[in-house]
């Protein structure tokens, strides 16, 4: 089930769902709307290694916007750093984002309740396409959990990304065993 515009204000009065900054004319029908952060990363190698840690580069978009190129992949960053302590959160991309030919995430639209920072976005395009600091890039939703929650990922020894940022993070592939 997916929280309602009410249901999501209900949570962030009882301080279970925190969105900072949070703005009420950004809360949709079932979402709420986050912003492109201005700071944007690429990996300093072209060839990436699941085993080796691949380190990034970061930079701020400039007033003017910058420009995505197809075939790199970029990590961006929200505005907003959240916390969820009793939801599953998802990031999505929202539909006039895509429309531009930008996609948000690869894979990792999924947060574990406990979760608690900014959102590193895996941003691609289709074709080159200027954005911008501060431009609604994404959505949340959140979804009810059944059942109690054993650990919470921001209690979690092994959470690989629980250090508060408003930069994106690199993979952290590298610290599994495989």
């Amino acid at each position: 089930m997916i929280l309602s515009d009410k249901r999501i204000l209900e949570e962030i009065s009882k301080g279970t769902i925190l969105i900072a900054p949070f703005d009420r004319k950004y809360l949709g029908t079932n979402s709420y709307d986050v912003h492109l952060g201005k700071y944007l990363a690429t990996y300093k190698d072209r060839v990436l290694d699941a085993r080796a840690h691949n380190t990034i580069e970061h930079f701020e978009i400039p007033k003017e916007g910058f420009v995505l190129h197809p075939g790199t992949l970029y990590l961006g960053v929200t505005e907003e750093y959240t916390e969820t302590h009793a939801h599953v959160p998802f990031l999505e991309g929202k539909s006039s984002t895509g429309r531009l030919g930008i996609d948000i995430h690869a894979t990792a639209g999924k947060g574990d309740v406990g979760f608690c920072n900014t959102w590193t976005l895996e941003i691609s395009c289709a074709q080159p396409v200027r954005i911008y600091a501060g431009m609604p890039i994404g959505q949340l939703i959140y979804f009810v959990v059944e059942g109690d929650v054993e650990i919470l990922y921001n209690k979690k020894g092994n959470a690989k990304y629980n250090s508060r940022t408003i930069r994106p993070v690199e993979s952290m592939m590298w610290k599994n065993e495989f």
